[in-house]
Formats: structure tokens, sequence, C-alpha cells
């Protein structure tokens, strides 16, 4: 008979990973939402993989990882498969298992409160109407943790909210958000070498 209590050390690590930074994008697994508003999260950690020369792998925390080197130090990119409405149960696991502290966790996600193209970094918070960021609040059981917000506003008087975040880019959006990307990779370095104070005052300004 399959122990139960094996079963529940398959999830557990016995010494934490010092140092290891989770780098979460939240967005929606699947073809159908690919290029979406939505997912400007896995879009940032997909050109972060990408930049770093990182490979996603499956693992058995409901979530694809791949982790990387950036200035020296270890991150672990993640793109949670459970989509957006449970992305914290990725999110906490790993977590867990690797012992990271909350504020080592940073989450990147989209917001329709900032105008498309536009960044801004917090180091705290609430949810806000970001049905990804309150499952991420509520599985942490904190509002303590870094996040980077990607604009996809505004939102359009004549279509629906959720007919916007999950519809897809135009080719003029998707223009607009080049520069994004290598911001994204430059805020990330900063709070990493420099902190995240230093990352706030230099990329929000």
């Amino acid at each position: 008979m399959f122990n139960k209590n094996k079963r529940r050390n398959m999830f557990l690590k016995s010494e934490p990973d010092e140092g290891l930074i989770l780098l979460c994008g939240l967005g929606n697994p699947g073809k159908e939402y690919e290029n979406t508003r939505h997912n400007m999260g896995f879009m940032a950690v997909d050109t972060l993989a990408q930049h770093y020369k990182g490979n996603w792998q499956k693992t058995k925390f409901m979530a694809l990882t791949s982790q990387v080197t950036i200035k020296g130090r270890k991150v672990l990119l993640v793109k949670p498969q459970t989509f957006m409405n449970s992305s914290g149960d990725a999110i906490s696991m790993l977590q867990n298992y690797y012992k990271v502290p909350s504020q080592n966790s940073m989450v990147i996600y989209d917001d329709i409160d900032i105008d498309l193209g536009h960044i801004r970094i917090r180091k705290k918070g609430g949810a806000g109407s970001h049905n990804g960021m309150k499952s991420v609040k509520k599985s942490l059981g904190t509002e303590d943790f870094p996040r980077i917000r990607l604009g996809i506003g505004p939102q359009p008087e004549y279509i629906d909210i959720i007919d916007y975040v999950l519809g897809r880019l135009s080719l003029a959006e998707e223009e607009m958000l080049k520069p994004v990307w290598p911001k994204v990779a430059s805020i990330v370095e900063t709070y990493l070498t420099e902190g995240l104070e230093i990352a706030m005052t230099r990329f929000n300004a």
C-alpha cells in the first residue's frame, strides 16, 4: 500500500534553497489564451527565459518552471498551469518546497488600471480586481510580496472587461509593447543587484 506520509514528503524539501528568487508570471495555459492581454505575465517570463537561456519544464507543482541565473543570482521563473483564478495554488507550493519567503517571490501580471506600455512596481499591496492576484494573496496568506504591474488599459467603454482582457493584442498594441520586455529585464536585474527600492525609484518615475 502506498504510504501517505511518503506522498506528502514528495512535496517537502529538507533544506532551504539559499538566495533563490521566484519570479512568477500570471496567465492562462493553452493555445487559445496565447497573446491575450491577460497573459502579459506569461509573456514577460517567456521573454526572460529566452533572454537568459532558460528551458521550461513541467513540475509536480502545477506549474512550468525555468531555472536561470541573472546577475549571479538563482532565479526560478514560474508559469502556473492552474488557470488564472487559482494561480496562488502553484506559487504557494513552490514557495513552500523551496522555502522561499514571500518577500523573495515577485509576481508579474497585467493591470487594466495602467495604460498599455506602462509599468509600475510595488513592494506590497492589495489585489484590486485581479482574480489571479486575489488567489496569490489568499494562498500565500499575505500581500507582502513584490510585484510588477504591466499596463493593458484603458478598457474601451464598449467592450466588456472579460472580453477585453481575454482578447488578443492587436499589431499596434504589440508594437507599443516592444520596449516593455527589455525594460522588465532591466527592472529584474536592478531588483536583484540593487534592491527593490532602487528599482521602484528608477523605473516608476
